[in-house]
């Protein structure tokens, strides 16, 4: 078959949303499909040899957030490359001026849709200077996923949302990790040395975009209330984002290591102890799943992710949704659980039953159940 998958973000770009695609789209290629990509960013000269063509559209940085971009281009545009591929269906992974455009060509040549809502961008409009625009957000994704086939989400607290809002035939596509690369054996004393500990003292980290969506604030918190348990404790950010500068001058004592990929994310992962996540944003969290599968003591509130993951007090600390002062309270439980070799075993065990390849066989079923539909049957 021959899929098209169209996105904003896609490698080099570092989030959890480029990386699902990469790791969807590697393999269905390597179950025998010929893949195309649209996106935003030519390929890094490392990944110049990938498996797949890349076409790429103009683009602008999202209003205030200069590290995430908005693809543009026309309906005859995307007509006349669908013309070129002649894909069997498309996966349109984005509510941009790009998948508009996209959705609107499908329909005019009856190619079938599979859309995914990766990212809850509505409940980031107060956030980035654009407040009270939350329910006009509602109803355009209502507009553009019910253009298609099936919608894909994460998580089903995604779902029930997405559900509640009116869009049709929504399905949890859940998400993987690879526990060779994110394991406890990535651990490096030689890292831990250059943050000033030994194994006698426990390390919390932060691995994640450094944006405002991301509950910054109570990070800083959350920080603060392991280093009341352990005050010798540093407190590692992993990760880069518009708010990195301001936060590194508000709270020098952190140690910032910017952007990891690769083995290198890996080892700082295992290499820590703690991985403390208060976001409220998530449609799932890669990162408590990469965070688990490292053995690490994973903090979170309960939705998303978290709540598929983790059992509270068994492999992880849960804290009610929004719940600032129970989230502080799970961060001090997980300070003084830090080196409870069961705990981080059942972590790592939790994560070891969530591999890929079960989720890319899910995704390649969704995408050849809708050949043969027409827009007609499933427009708004």
């Amino acid at each position: 078959m021959r899929f098209l998958l169209i996105t904003d973000t896609f490698p080099p770009d570092i989030n959890g949303v480029a990386r699902t695609l990469a790791t969807l789209a590697d393999g269905l290629k390597q179950r025998g499909h010929e893949i195309e990509i649209v996106t935003t960013l030519e390929a890094s000269p490392e990944l110049a040899q990938e498996p797949y063509k890349r076409h790429t559209v103009m683009a602008m940085p999202l209003p205030g957030y200069p590290g995430l971009r908005m693809g543009f281009t026309t309906t005859w545009q995307m007509q006349a490359l669908y013309e070129t591929f002649r894909p069997d269906a498309l996966y349109i992974a984005t509510e941009t001026p790009l998948g508009i455009a996209s959705i609107r060509a499908a329909n005019k040549m009856g190619i079938p849709m599979v859309s995914g809502f990766h990212t809850n961008f509505q409940t980031y409009l107060e956030d980035y200077a654009l407040p009270g625009l939350e329910t006009v957000a509602q109803g355009l994704l209502r507009s553009l996923h019910n253009q298609t086939a099936r919608t894909l989400t994460p998580s089903a607290d995604t779902a029930a949302m997405l559900t509640r809002w009116g869009i049709q035939n929504v399905g949890v596509l859940g998400r993987g990790v690879d526990t060779d690369l994110f394991s406890p054996s990535r651990r490096s004393l030689e890292l831990r040395e250059s943050w000033g500990v030994d194994e006698k003292t426990p390390v919390a980290l932060y691995v994640g975009r450094v944006a405002a969506e991301k509950n910054l604030v109570l990070l800083t918190q959350a920080f603060a209330a392991f280093r009341e348990i352990y005050p010798a404790a540093p407190c590692v950010v992993v990760g880069d984002g518009p708010k990195l500068k301001s936060l590194q001058t508000e709270h020098p004592e952190f140690i910032y290591t910017g952007a990891k990929t690769g083995e290198d994310l890996a080892a700082h992962y295992a290499s820590a102890d703690a991985f403390l996540f208060p976001s409220i944003t998530e449609t799932f969290g890669n990162v408590v799943l990469e965070a688990m599968s490292s053995g690490l003591v994973t903090t979170a509130y309960d939705y998303a992710a978290p709540r598929q993951l983790i059992r509270s007090g068994e492999n992880g600390f849960l804290a009610p949704f929004d719940d600032e002062s129970a989230f502080l309270d799970q961060c001090r439980m997980a300070a003084r659980a830090w080196n409870e070799a069961p705990l981080r075993q059942a972590a790592r065990q939790a994560a070891q039953d969530l591999g890929w390849q079960r989720v890319i066989e899910q995704f390649e079923s969704e995408l050849t159940s809708v050949i043969g539909t027409t827009s007609s049957q499933h427009s708004a």
